[in-house]
């Protein structure tokens, strides 16, 4: 029997259990603990996006390293998806929620203390590793739902998700101007230890059905991605334009703090509550994939973030005078971006759950964490392209991967 057979007979054990119906029902104040939890984890993924240019500086970090602090971040939670994640079909989930908890504590209390650069990638890296979390209350929330109403259930909690994502940026940014950066370290420790107590008091058990081992686990994780090309395909694409996004967001600080901007931190934080404007078009998305117009609706998402980084190179570079019109024309681009961006993951998320219904949980976790890794290699490379050529190589590579997500477009 060879690797690829054993693969799918591990996969075929775990996506055939039927779910866990869970002990208790979900009460709308629980409800809105799980999506705030959510809410608050996520932030640590997004925030170092915005406090590059502080962190970096601080630490004696080189311009082309920058980058490496938000994909550290990035680079753990895609870690913790693919290996630790899976635990929770082998582990009591409570148990397993807290630990996590108490690891993204302890790293974020370090992360504030952090003496070098190194270091402090080190602790992010295993404060994204921790806060993956996030996938295993997910399903608790969902196993606690009334018969016929998980799906609203997990759209609730959701929801604190995608909030807490679009808030992170200017949050960090406002903190980091009035305390420093190290004081929002700080405070995602409190918030989340006080996570960890709330929900020590609060999650019921969740026993997994599966009996198998830990390697068997992962084995059904490539076992699935091999059998699926759309699997395949949309995590892909995903995981490109992800990085169009990272290089973006985590360059653009850079240079609006720059002439003719001049933004300080309050400055930059309303600047990406405006950005995230973009997120809004979310139904829209979803009501063409219903509609049978998935593949169209997904050029048109590459078209518009290859145009939006187009927009963000032509405002970035002004040099002189009045700096009005060009920052609104590089918010006009970050909206256009998070308007590609949303659209793909949401075209994605809708093509992927129609695959196996019974194996959504790791199919879930296979296209969220291949996209994270995007993410991260866009971080990494935003502060590459921002000391070699400035904001123009930073937009062009961002508009490089929306060309390859097109070329694999045109290949389907």
């Amino acid at each position: 029997m060879n690797g690829t057979d054993n693969a799918r007979i591990a996969t075929a054990e775990f996506i055939e259990r039927p779910p866990h119906t869970g002990g208790s029902t979900i009460t709308p104040p629980q409800t809105l603990l799980f999506a705030a939890s959510v809410g608050i984890i996520v932030t640590n993924l997004f925030a170092p996006q915005t406090l590059v240019g502080l962190i970096g500086p601080s630490l004696g970090a080189k311009a082309s390293e920058s980058g490496l602090v938000s994909m550290a971040t990035l680079l753990g939670y895609a870690a913790g998806l693919f290996f630790l994640v899976p635990l929770s079909d082998l582990a009591e989930n409570r148990a397993l929620v807290l630990r996590m908890l108490a690891a993204a504590v302890l790293a974020a209390a370090v992360a504030s203390f952090a003496p070098s650069a190194n270091s402090l990638l080190a602790v992010l890296f295993v404060l994204g590793a921790a806060c993956s979390c996030i996938q295993v209350l997910v399903p608790v929330a969902a196993s606690m739902a009334p018969a016929g109403q998980d799906g609203r259930v997990i759209g609730d909690v959701m929801s604190g998700l995608m909030i807490g994502i679009l808030l992170s940026r200017p949050i960090a940014s406002l903190v980091a101007d009035a305390f420093g950066w190290r004081a929002f370290y700080g405070i995602s420790a409190a918030a989340l230890a006080l996570l960890a107590i709330l929900l020590g008091l609060t999650l019921p058990s969740r026993k997994p059905p599966a009996h198998a081992r830990y390697a068997g686990l992962i084995a059904s994780l490539v076992g699935l991605l091999r059998q699926e090309p759309v699997l395949r395909r949309r995590a892909f694409t995903a995981s490109l334009v992800m990085a169009a996004f990272s290089v973006f967001w985590t360059a653009v600080a850079l240079r609006l703090s720059a002439p003719p901007f001049d933004l300080g931190q309050k400055g930059i934080a309303l600047f990406a509550l405006v950005g995230a404007g973009g997120a809004a078009v979310t139904p829209i998305f979803g009501r063409a994939g219903d509609r049978g117009l998935t593949r169209p609706a997904t050029v048109f998402c590459h078209l518009v973030l290859i145009a939006a980084l187009g927009l963000a190179a032509w405002a970035g570079a002004a040099k002189t005078g009045g700096a009005w019109l060009p920052l609104i024309l590089m918010g006009a681009s970050a909206v256009l971006l998070d308007v590609g961006v949303t659209g793909d993951q949401t075209l994605g998320r809708r093509a992927i759950n129609l695959l196996q219904p019974k194996a959504r949980g790791r199919i879930n976790g296979l296209f969220v964490g291949i996209f994270f890794i995007g993410g991260a290699l866009g971080s990494l490379l935003a502060g590459i392209a921002w000391a070699w050529g400035g904001w123009n190589a930073v937009c062009a590579a961002g508009a490089a991967f929306g060309v390859v997500a097109l070329v694999v477009d045109w290949m389907e």
